[in-house]
């Protein structure tokens, strides 16, 4: 198994995961718990893999990550109490999945030959469109439309890949670099509050 594929799967487990703690929180039964915990695992990559044109998804190419997303859902509604020692585990989940998921779609739109500003936007589509997705079945504002810094360390993340794999770096080094960029980034600004502006005078009188 590569490490690539090994990141890839590990990203499915946790936005499988992250999806299945916001159907538990929702009080879904399983089933409503296993489809939200499979549309925010395999999400994002399906609407990547259907604009580069790479038809079946990776998903039906590879059921590998069908089974991942639903055993990790089964796991999150059976156990999810063993999770309660984590502050907000939804949001720490949704960050691993955030952080694999964006090399893993930014290296793939490079590998199709996505210019710099494609690749970076199928990176960020790949990392938080599976979570939109979640967030709207589940009847929360989405993460995407707050004005903490979400979408903002994916784009980041996915400049620094790109840089990087130019640069000639090895594909495994440049993964992990951006990852570890992506998931210190978010997790830094969930314990401080970062946020990004808003407009002035925006808000209702």
């Amino acid at each position: 198994m590569s490490f690539l594929y090994a990141l890839d799967l590990f990203g499915t487990a946790s936005f499988a995961v992250s999806g299945a703690l916001a159907g538990v929180q929702r009080r879904m039964d399983l089933l409503g718990v296993v489809i939200l915990g499979l549309v925010t695992a395999v999400g994002g990559g399906t609407l990547r893999d259907v604009l580069l044109g790479d038809i079946p998804p990776f998903c039906f190419d590879d059921e590998t990550y069908f089974y991942v997303a639903i055993i990790a859902a089964l796991g999150v509604f059976f156990f999810h109490g063993a999770l309660d020692f984590l502050h907000r585990p939804l949001l720490y989940f949704d960050a691993l999945g955030l952080a694999t998921f964006l090399v893993i779609g930014t290296g793939k739109a490079l590998d199709f030959n996505a210019g710099f500003l494609a690749a970076v936007m199928m990176g960020v589509m790949t990392a938080t469109a599976g979570g939109l997705v979640r967030d709207v079945l589940s009847n929360q504002v989405p993460l995407i439309l707050q004005k903490e810094i979400y979408a903002t360390a994916c784009v980041i993340g996915g400049v620094v890949f790109v840089f990087l794999d130019r640069s000639g770096l090895g594909r495994n080094t440049v993964s992990f670099i951006a990852a570890l960029t992506v998931l210190l980034i978010r997790i830094t600004a969930m314990h401080r509050k970062w946020s990004l502006p808003v407009a002035k005078g925006s808000g209702t009188r």
